[in-house]
């Protein structure tokens, strides 16, 4: 192994230590990949953070003998302008940290994507080893939230359960983002089957500052926002924020791109390593035998039984998201709330606090 590929295999380890976690597989795409999204020397860098926010200072007191805060400063910005770790002021003070693969450094990387990160990434999202560590987390990182056209007052639903509440109360600002998972899948030759649209995704707070100041994203207001969101639902795609009551993000998703939802479609009881609150149900007697929620579910959890005119849903594999309920011209279909809320971490640095808890 040559010095450089030393360096990445080192920072490979690093960031499996983190959050989601960043396995090795054995094509190399990890390297390869690691490689499109890290000079050497930032590289270096990023193996000073961990998965907490933290001062210059305290990250320096990690560095190698001859590595100077200035240096570290330097190097630490440039790396956080490109969108491969986080970064925030929190009184004035500058604060870094890891970020996880997805969602984080894919995002910003997919921004301006060269030829040789497509191809490392298409071939890491193929391998399992990733996808593995992705699902087997203490808590997701993500959850399903209904749309807002499934949902009633009789629902009582949670303000972190509703898609208009969270964008309202959020901090400033918005940052609208096109979805990596899409982007990805045009460069493959398979345009997404529910929109042309690219930019459905959203980042708050910190990460939103970063992805603006790297020009990853570009500033919205929450009225552009929940107009977003009115097209996304339209379209028929899951909402999915991390799982947060004060989300850090919000991907919009559809099964044909998203390989997150592409893993959902691949696994048994993918629901065991999901959040969400809510599944759906079909009343048999209103039910007219159209098929529409059997298109519209993105999760294939809903097959049409031909002999009987019905649909039937897999509870093992809804994800609540209402787009069946939207479809439905008979109003057959309605959401139910799970006899048990999963309530989620009050902030995303909670959530992650719990996996790296139970991580071992």
């Amino acid at each position: 192994m040559n010095t450089e590929d030393k360096l990445y295999r080192d920072l490979q380890v690093h960031l499996d230590e983190q959050t989601i976690g960043f396995p090795a597989t054995e094509s190399g795409s990890d390297i390869r990949l690691l490689k499109q999204l890290f000079p050497p020397r930032q590289a270096e860098m990023t193996m000073l953070l961990t998965y907490k926010y933290e001062t210059l200072e305290q990250i320096h007191e990690r560095a190698k003998d001859g590595v100077s805060s200035e240096e570290l400063e330097r190097v630490l910005d440039e790396t956080a302008a490109r969108g491969v770790i986080g970064y925030r002021k929190k009184d004035g003070i500058k604060q870094y940290r890891n970020i996880p693969y997805i969602v984080g450094m894919a995002e910003a990387a997919a921004h301006n994507p060269t030829p040789e990160f497509i191809s490392a990434a298409t071939e890491y999202a193929e391998d399992p080893s990733f996808w593995i560590a992705f699902l087997n987390t203490e808590v997701p990182q993500m959850r399903a939230i209904p749309i807002e056209k499934s949902i009633t007052k009789d629902h009582h639903i949670g303000t972190y359960d509703e898609i208009k509440d969270i964008i309202e109360k959020t901090e400033d600002p918005i940052a609208i983002i096109e979805c990596v998972c899409r982007n990805l899948a045009e460069q493959r030759g398979e345009p997404c089957k529910l929109t042309a649209r690219k930019e459905t995704c959203m980042s708050f707070r910190d990460g939103a500052r970063n992805l603006i100041d790297s020009g990853g994203g570009r500033e919205i207001s929450k009225e552009e926002a929940l107009e977003i969101i009115r097209q996304n639902e339209e379209d028929g795609m899951v909402l999915q924020p991390s799982n947060a009551q004060k989300p850090d993000f919000i991907c919009s998703c559809c099964g044909c791109c998203c390989g997150i939802l592409r893993v959902h479609k691949a696994v048994q009881n993918p629901v065991d390593y999901w959040a969400t609150n809510f599944h759906a149900i079909v009343d048999t007697d209103l039910c007219s035998g159209c098929a529409n929620c059997e298109e519209s579910c993105q999760a294939d959890a809903i097959k049409f039984d031909e002999e009987n005119n019905i649909p039937t849903i897999d509870l093992t594999r809804c994800l609540g998201c209402g787009n069946c309920v939207a479809s439905c011209p008979d109003e057959a279909m309605e959401l139910r709330k799970k006899e048990k809320e999963v309530i989620p971490p009050p902030t995303g640095e909670d959530m992650f606090e719990v996996i790296m808890t139970h991580k071992a």
